[in-house]
């Protein structure tokens, strides 16, 4: 699986809510929707005092910020919009468990349900999987989203915001919010249909040609799938979290759609414990496979030795040099004159019916 950015840690007594950035990581790219029923705002933002501009003018407005190598462009956009100092820290610090918290805005003092801190993970399959961390602020009137890197599953939803399409454009910041964490949950089953596939094809290569090298790519898939299903898993709590808590941020209306996405979360995580006991019974399926063609071949190396047995306990008895003319008990069959001739037809005879034994016990 490929890993994700990670932030260095800040030194062992710092002050909370301190945060360093990874100095690898992609530098922090701002793009901004403003919208409301008729009118919209799409554009990239170069200059962070355009945001607060925005703010309050429209019904909606979501700023995302792409690559978290700028700390001060992080700590800008987080101040901004009033967010909790440890939760800008949990944006850098991106191995987080999926989850979702409750913060009030420390600019205005305010009370804990504010703004709600959510944390979900991407996944996308190159080479080997990879998951991305996505940290999404909601507030009213704004949705800010961090992600590690340019390029996302959340295409479909700005293209549903820019043609007006369904009722996102006529609805707050909380249907905006679950419309992202919908297509990042969304985003595990085209991840998952290609895992069907491999395992597919790996299922046919172990049953008709299971070679050594099938194993290591089996334990591959399982650990991709392993790593899906962490990332899964707490995805599904934080939606049933999002559902249960009374926080006037999310209207019912949205707790509805809300419904649905937990009801995809479960049949992802029914499809990752499926595939995962595939992947388990692969490898029982490829050493059953391996141990049965060991077994055929033994079994066939065995039926040649036994044949061979009292073949070669004929052959020996006659390579024995006892004198015929010294006794007449001393093997006479070596002056017969089709002694030769019978000597085979006897071993031909043996081999034939233990052939024969071996076909009516089933055996062959």
């Amino acid at each position: 699986m490929t890993t994700s950015f990670g932030a260095k840690r800040a030194a062992p007594g710092a002050v909370p809510g301190t945060f360093a950035v990874d100095p690898e990581a992609p530098k922090s790219k701002v793009h901004v929707m403003a919208y409301g029923p008729q009118e919209l705002i799409d554009e990239d933002v170069g200059d962070l005092d355009r945001i607060p501009d925005l703010l309050g003018k429209y019904a909606v407005t979501w700023v995302n910020v792409d690559g978290l190598g700028d700390g001060d462009v992080i700590a800008s956009v987080g101040k901004m919009f009033g967010i909790h100092p440890l939760a800008v820290a949990d944006v850098v610090y991106t191995h987080q468990r999926a989850k979702v918290e409750e913060y009030g805005n420390p600019e205005t003092k305010g009370e804990a349900g504010e703004q709600l801190f959510v944390v979900v993970r991407m996944v996308s399959l190159g080479e080997r999987l990879d998951s991305e961390q996505v940290s999404l602020f909601l507030g009213p009137g704004f949705v800010l989203t961090f992600q590690e890197r340019p390029g996302d599953c959340l295409d479909p939803v700005r293209e549903r915001i820019r043609v007006s399409k369904g009722m996102i454009r006529a609805c707050g910041a909380d249907f905006l919010a679950y419309a992202l964490i919908d297509a990042v949950i969304d985003g595990y089953f085209p991840v998952l249909e290609q895992y069907g596939e491999v395992l597919h094809e790996l299922e046919q290569e172990v049953t008709e040609s299971p070679d050594e090298e099938l194993v290591p790519r089996i334990h591959a898939v399982k650990q991709d799938l392993r790593m899906l299903r962490r990332a899964a898993w707490p995805q599904r709590e934080l939606v049933a979290a999002l559902m249960r808590e009374a926080t006037p941020i999310i209207n019912d209306e949205t707790k509805l759609f809300l419904r649905d996405c937990y009801d995809h979360s479960i049949q992802i995580m029914d499809l990752v414990e499926s595939y995962r006991e595939q992947g388990s019974d692969l490898v029982n399926l490829h050493m059953s496979v391996v141990s049965n063609n060991m077994n055929a071949i033994m079994k066939v190396l065995t039926i040649i030795a036994t044949i061979f047995i009292p073949l070669g306990f004929i052959a020996g008895l006659y390579g024995m040099n006892f004198d015929p003319g010294a006794s007449p008990w001393n093997m006479p069959e070596l002056k017969w004159y089709f002694g030769y001739p019978m000597a085979l037809a006897i071993m031909a005879a043996a081999s034939a019916g233990m052939l024969v034994y071996f076909r009516v016990k089933r055996w062959l």
